[in-house]
């Protein structure tokens, strides 16, 4: 299967590049009859996040759905393909997401303990040589709670230390 999911990986980054737009992940869920095929798009844009469109969704599932079917790149059947935005929480998987949304607030979950705590909100305010520096003040009273002493610090994280991290929205 992670075969088959870095193949329908790389047709959807092609498919994506002619279009201007950007795939943020791929997920196969379910089994059986019930499978799913998730792509999730974003409109890469220097500083400003622009989003991406109904229409841009359409006409990437129309091609993409062509392309995986006359390739047969999805084995096992039947699948239901599901086409989307990463939403307003978005996740941050790689160091150019961390680049990208630097200035953003972001919710984040370490793998080893960083000052004996895994789990941290702030506003990004760096991205170099594989670490990131965060602003806790800025953290939500629930966050702080959990963050205990660091509440309120700038602390600095490795990339590869990084377990899971999204976008907190501002609206």
């Amino acid at each position: 299967m992670a075969l088959a999911v870095e193949r329908v990986r790389e047709i959807a980054e092609r498919v994506a590049a002619s279009s201007g737009l950007e795939v943020v992940d791929v997920e196969f869920l379910g089994g059986g009859s019930a499978r799913m095929l998730r792509v999730f798009l974003d409109k890469p844009a220097a500083g400003v996040e622009h989003g991406v469109t109904h229409e841009d969704c359409a006409n990437f599932s129309r091609e993409f759905g062509t392309i995986l079917d006359v390739e047969d790149a999805v084995p096992g059947g039947s699948y239901t393909l599901e086409v989307s935005s990463p939403g307003l929480d978005r996740k941050l998987t790689k160091p150019a997401d961390f680049s990208r949304f630097v200035g953003s607030r972001i919710k984040l979950m370490t793998r080893q303990p960083v000052n004996s705590n895994r789990h941290f909100e702030g506003r990004l305010e760096s991205f170099e040589n594989g670490r990131l520096t965060l602003d806790l003040s800025v953290a939500s009273h629930k966050s702080r709670k959990k963050m205990g002493a660091d509440a309120g610090k700038t602390i600095e994280i490795e990339f590869a230390n990084v377990e899971k991290a999204n976008l907190v929205p501002e609206i």
